[in-house]
């Protein structure tokens, strides 16, 4: 009876009923983001089964306000909609209709006449990126931080230090939390920009086409970076079930790697004036935030508590990497800074300039506070006086943390603003010269 069980939930697996699974967009004329060069006479839907059409089944949008679609009908597996004449510039494409299992599918694309088409996050109708996404690539940072900064801390501070059992556990158990959470968070956040762009509330994203998102940069971004963190979990699964530290060095490698996915998918990447000089230092930037401020919480919660033989050799070893991160830090934020912003007066005219003084000013808060650090603290340990300094220490490091974790906050509302435009050039000087 078991064996029949198995083969019968086997073979529902393996062949699937197409009467359960909805309709499925296959393609579409114009293509995603297809740059044409001229109007198309009619906007195509095929899919891979039969659908009804709904009142506004195919809604097409300019750049500003609604078009009128002339007629919208079924030929087959094909639904098509009769354009008028469109003018140069971009569009939007939304359409929906009645699949056979009862359950209404949707979608969203754009195309562009003479012209670029966006991306499907910036499609007409999407609101662009809220304090709620604000808040969950927050938490994505700090998931990064103690991914990054914690293998970073065990392998470049630590350097191959046998740790205590207890030690070894809460180090685990941190970089852990982090790897979940970056997947997890990484996946809310694809979730709610594909909301956004679907203009679907979130119980319909079941019935949702994300394929226009999962091709673009950021559908790009999100998918290797949850296989490559996924990778990166297993690796640390693998070195804690087998006492392996050396599987630790491919997690660190690949860690650092895939976080590079948030450069090659954001301003950095897709603003005026981002080359590859661009994404380096916004992967250099927020790698430097991530060993510094992810070193400082393994300090703090595993070091200082668990291993007090330690803490004078940690505490500096780690002094020597932080001044390292922080001037990766200054220098990769300096140079986005000024490509970021045209204009000084950016800086308290914009919102992003706004938001990029608030970040200055906690950034230039941390640096004090390590600066007291590496000034007071470090030349009192290497000459051995640390009898009454290193039980006050923790507390130190814990505030520097927690100012470093409001410098994430900060980034992270920067990572969804938009950056001012370039100024337009000035009209040329009329000549004065008679003719």
């Amino acid at each position: 009876m078991r064996r029949l069980l198995f083969l019968g939930a086997l073979a529902s697996l393996v062949f699937p009923t197409q009467a359960l699974a909805h309709a499925t967009l296959l393609k579409t004329t114009p293509e995603f983001r297809e740059r044409l060069p001229a109007s198309p006479p009619t906007v195509v839907l095929r899919f891979d089964q039969y659908v009804k059409v709904l009142p506004g089944s195919v809604q097409l949008f300019s750049a500003s306000h609604a078009v009128r679609v002339k007629r919208i009908w079924i030929d087959g597996l094909v639904v098509k909609a009769t354009l008028p004449r469109l003018m140069k510039g971009p569009y939007t494409v939304r359409w929906h209709a009645l699949s056979g299992d009862g359950h209404v599918v949707s979608g969203v694309f754009t195309f562009g006449v003479r012209a670029h088409a966006p991306p499907p996050t910036e499609a007409f109708g999407s609101s662009g990126p809220t304090r709620s996404e604000d808040a969950v690539r927050w938490v994505y940072f700090l998931a990064l931080a103690l991914v990054v900064g914690g293998l970073g801390f065990r392998l470049l501070v630590l350097r191959g230090r046998p740790l205590a059992p207890r030690a070894e556990q809460r180090f685990f158990i941190i970089t852990g939390l982090g790897v979940i959470a970056t997947l997890d968070t990484g996946i809310v956040a694809f979730l709610m920009r594909a909301e956004d762009a679907l203009q679907l509330p979130f119980g319909r994203l079941l019935y949702g086409d994300l394929s226009p998102l999962a091709r673009s940069r950021f559908g790009h971004a999100f998918i290797a970076m949850t296989l490559g963190f996924a990778l990166v979990a297993a690796l640390l699964f693998l070195s804690w079930l087998t006492d392996r530290a050396v599987l630790l060095w491919p997690a660190f490698v690949l860690s650092l790697a895939f976080a590079s996915g948030l450069s090659l998918s954001g301003h950095s990447a897709t603003d005026a004036g981002s080359s590859w000089k661009s994404q380096l230092a916004d992967w250099a930037h927020l790698s430097a935030a991530c060993l510094w401020i992810g070193g400082l919480i393994q300090l703090v919660m595993v070091v200082w508590p668990l291993m007090p033989e330690a803490r004078r050799e940690a505490f500096l070893a780690f002094s020597r990497l932080a001044t390292v991160c922080v001037g990766v830090l200054l220098l990769a934020g300096i140079y986005l800074a000024i490509l970021r912003l045209p204009q000084l007066k950016d800086l308290w005219t914009t919102g992003y300039g706004e938001v990029l003084l608030v970040k200055i000013g906690l950034v230039s808060l941390a640096l004090a506070w390590g600066g007291v650090h590496k000034l007071v603290a470090v030349p009192a340990l290497a000459g051995g006086q640390e009898g009454r300094l290193l039980p006050r220490l923790r507390g130190s490091l814990l505030g520097e943390s927690m100012v470093g974790m409001a410098v994430l906050l900060a980034a992270a509302v920067l990572v969804d603003a938009k950056p001012p435009a370039s100024p337009a050039p000035a009209p040329p000087a009329a000549s004065s010269v008679p003719r």
